[in-house]
């Protein structure tokens, strides 16, 4: 040591590098928690009573912000001589995440969307001495604009309640908080000048808020009733409180030019462009109206709004708006970019003159051909540095950080996005999710303040959540196969070698997409409209996916009783049975290729009368998987039946259509029991009857005539009316181990 310091050299160095980093954003140093410690404290406490029941008071919780002195979390954890677990921490956040901490590694505990396994060993396991968490990541973000219609736009307060709970618990400091906004925008809008009509012709439906927000679409799945209003405000109001009871910082609304047409009414004058059609939407839905962030009324309507939601919401300081999103500006002048910036910036900080804008960085990835070094150097310079932090949305796959000097001096976080559209289907990068933030952390003159998970929606491949919210609170990348395993252990509460063999092999194959620039839009034959060009490729090798199905099923005897494992078993069978859709069209369009009548009755036959309905038997078995959980969430927040179909109609449409007429085709596609016999059992059906029609009478398949028969099929499941089961049906177990024996054999048949 050196006499006189008391520091090493070597440590003094790393010392003063880390606090370089820390502190080169003074800008950031007033978002702190706005909650006392002692509510924090009592936020965890209650949290743990929901989670662990007569268990909670064994441990003891306690919330000191001077535990640390640089902003970043720490939580300290010690046994107590009566077994109980004393846990102290920075924020709530921080105690949650340590006492998670100690429950996955030392009890062998899991929570997680799709159930949990809390069986707590009796007494409590003793720590030796302190086992101190800590996070070098200021912030760790939580959400996606869209998540909020592919997700949550259904939930209820216990919904909310749980995944604010999950969130504390993995560790979120910093979640999106954008529910009932469109309530203050009424306000505004009226207090502008605008009758009731031109607000209903503005707003969309529930179910397609998140790209009405944006700027890509008005009117469509509308109008919002205002019992929609008041319902979704007072959760709004449940929610915030909530996050910071825990000392979150939620992030709110801000306004992005985005405005209904009633305005030019109002302000003939303004400098108002109107946009092209978004996404093969018409103009009767779509090519918004985007006032000139340079017009004075930008500042008047900016300000008007994030004054009210100041004034009904409170404020963190951090606001969320996106311009350009998937919209190209209209021009590619830095000097234009720059005021932009500047003039979305001065709309905030006219209200709250210490206003952060959190800014997606989508559109630099989404409109690459556009935005130049120039063009995103400007636009993020037009803004103070520090000011604004950038979101690099999917850094695990098209990473922005690394070829803009890292955001040209901007604070960002490395997001993993993971989900489109809510798919369902195994997916995950987790070479790159275990690499990435670690490269970030030590790039050149990095100005990297957190990382975060985006994916645009939840509730699937629940694995990759638990171990990108990990790798904020460690010090370096972990050992994928031995962390996979120690996973398997604690989702299913047993050793059981085959279960961490199967989770190792999942982790090495469809869990590890190497592919470059792949994006996981759930691209698979059997939730696509059929066609002679669908796409048929694999990142993975489906042997490794067989084999790890045969091991689940070999121990699903002795773990029925898991929610859990359940989830799993129904959930990698699923998987299977994609595959081999795959495979069974593959046959279909071969026999009809050369013309073979009964090879095309054999293949499409099995596809259309056996695979596709076990498959919607097997779904309907486990209550994540049930379309009529979806609807009946969608039915329950109206006041009236008028107002029940019209969420209805928004929850079909938004997982089929997209759209009046298919614009955004099945790119929100879910594979749940209901949807699976209505929807997609019905087009397969169509496709292979008229195939066989076909070959009978001689004539050639025509994929227009074909589009425009099975557009009626995809429209009449939106308006066929019937409810569906909203509990599970038959014993999931009985049906996967039928599946496995009958095309276990046949999968591995077709590896040869």
């Amino acid at each position: 040591m050196s006499p006189r310091s008391g520091w090493s050299p070597v440590l003094l160095v790393v010392f003063c590098l880390f606090v370089t980093v820390c502190c080169k954003f003074p800008t950031l140093d007033h978002i702190k928690p706005k909650a006392s410690d002692k509510t924090q404290g009592r936020a965890v406490v209650e949290l743990l009573r929901r989670l662990l029941g007569t268990r909670s008071p064994e441990f003891l919780v306690s919330v000191n912000r001077s535990l640390s002195n640089d902003s970043l979390d720490v939580c300290e954890l010690r046994s107590s001589k009566n077994n109980k677990i004393f846990a102290t921490g920075s924020t709530g956040v921080a105690v949650a995440t340590g006492i998670y901490n100690y429950l996955k590694y030392f009890c062998n505990c899991h929570v997680s969307w799709s159930g949990d396994q809390l069986d707590l060993p009796r007494p409590l396991p003793r720590l030796t001495g302190v086992l101190r968490i800590n996070t070098r990541h200021r912030f760790r973000y939580y959400q996606n604009v869209c998540t909020f219609s592919y997700s949550s736009v259904w939930w209820d307060w216990p919904r909310w309640e749980r995944e604010i709970d999950w969130m504390a618990l993995n560790g979120i400091n910093l979640p999106l908080a954008f529910t009932g906004q469109e309530a203050l925008w009424q306000e505004v809008y009226r207090a502008l000048g605008l009758n009731q009509s031109e607000i209903e012709e503005f707003f969309s439906g529930p179910a397609f808020l998140a790209w009405n927000r944006m700027g890509n679409v008005f009117k469509f799945g509308g109008p919002l009733p205002q019992s929609w209003h008041v319902n979704q405000l007072y959760l709004q109001f449940k929610i915030l409180e909530r996050m910071r009871s825990f000392g979150m910082t939620p992030v709110l609304p801000a306004f992005s030019g985005n405005i209904p047409k009633g305005i030019l009414r109002l302000y003939p004058e303004a400098n108002v462009t109107r946009l092209g059609p978004w996404a093969h939407f018409n103009c009767s839905f779509s090519c918004s109206y985007i006032l000139d962030p340079r017009d004075p009324l930008f500042l008047q309507i900016g300000s008007l709004y994030l004054s009210q939601v100041v004034k009904q919401f409170g404020t963190d300081h951090i606001y969320n708006t996106d311009t350009f999103n998937e919209m190209t500006p209209p021009s590619s002048d830095p000097s234009y970019l720059s005021a932009v910036s500047r003039s979305v910036f001065a709309s905030m900080t006219a209200v709250d003159p210490q206003a952060i804008w959190l800014m997606q960085g989508w559109l630099f990835f989404s409109d690459a051909a556009f935005w130049k070094p120039a063009q995103i150097q400007a636009l993020l310079h037009g803004v103070p540095l520090g000011r604004m932090i950038v979101l690099d949305l999917f850094a695990e796959t098209e990473p922005i950080f690394s070829y803009t000097e890292s955001f040209y001096g901007q604070p960002f976080i490395w997001c993993m996005l993971q989900n489109f559209g809510g798919n369902s289907g195994f997916f995950g990068t987790v070479e790159s999710i275990n690499s990435g933030p670690f490269k970030a952390l030590h790039f050149p003159n990095s100005t990297l303040v957190g990382i975060g998970m985006t994916p645009e929606g939840i509730e699937q491949n629940p694995v990759t959540y638990e171990l990108m919210s990990e790798l904020a609170w460690r010090k370096e990348p972990v050992n994928l196969s031995k962390w996979a395993s120690l996973y398997a252990v604690r989702r299913y509460g047993s050793t059981q070698e085959n279960l961490t063999a199967a989770w190792r092999l999942l982790f090495a194959s469809v869990y590890n997409c190497t592919v470059p620039h792949y994006r996981n839009h759930n691209h698979s034959p059997l939730v696509r409209r059929p066609s002679f060009r669908m796409n048929t490729d694999l990142w993975y090798d489906p042997a490794d996916l067989y084999k790890a199905w045969k091991l689940i099923i070999e121990a699903a005897p002795s773990l029925m009783s898991k929610e859990t494992f359940r989830y799993d078993l129904v959930d990698v069978t699923r998987q299977v049975l994609q595959v081999l859709t795959t495979i069974f069209y593959q046959d279909i369009a071969d026999a009809f290729q050369h013309q073979k009548l009964p090879e095309l009755l054999t293949a499409g036959g099995v596809l259309v009368y056996d695979l596709l309905p076990e498959l919607n038997r097997l779904l309907s078995s486990d209550r994540n998987f049930l379309l009529g959980t979806w609807l009946e969430r969608a039915r329950s927040l109206a006041l009236d039946e008028k107002e029940a179909q019209l969420y209805d109609m928004n929850a079909r449409n938004q997982l089929t259509l997209w759209g009046p007429s298919g614009e955004i085709l099945d790119y929100a596609s879910k594979e749940w029991g209901g949807l699976m016999e209505d929807y997609y059992a019905q087009r397969w059906g169509l496709f292979v009857h008229t195939l066989v029609e076909c070959l009978d009478s001689g004539q050639p398949f025509k994929q227009d005539a074909f589009n425009q028969a099975v557009f009626q099929v995809e429209k009449g499941f939106i308006y066929n009316g019937r409810r569906y089961p909203t509990k599970p049906q038959g014993d999931a177990y009985e049906i996967a181990h039928r599946i496995f024996l009958k095309y276990y054999p046949q999968a591995l048949k077709r590896l040869e």
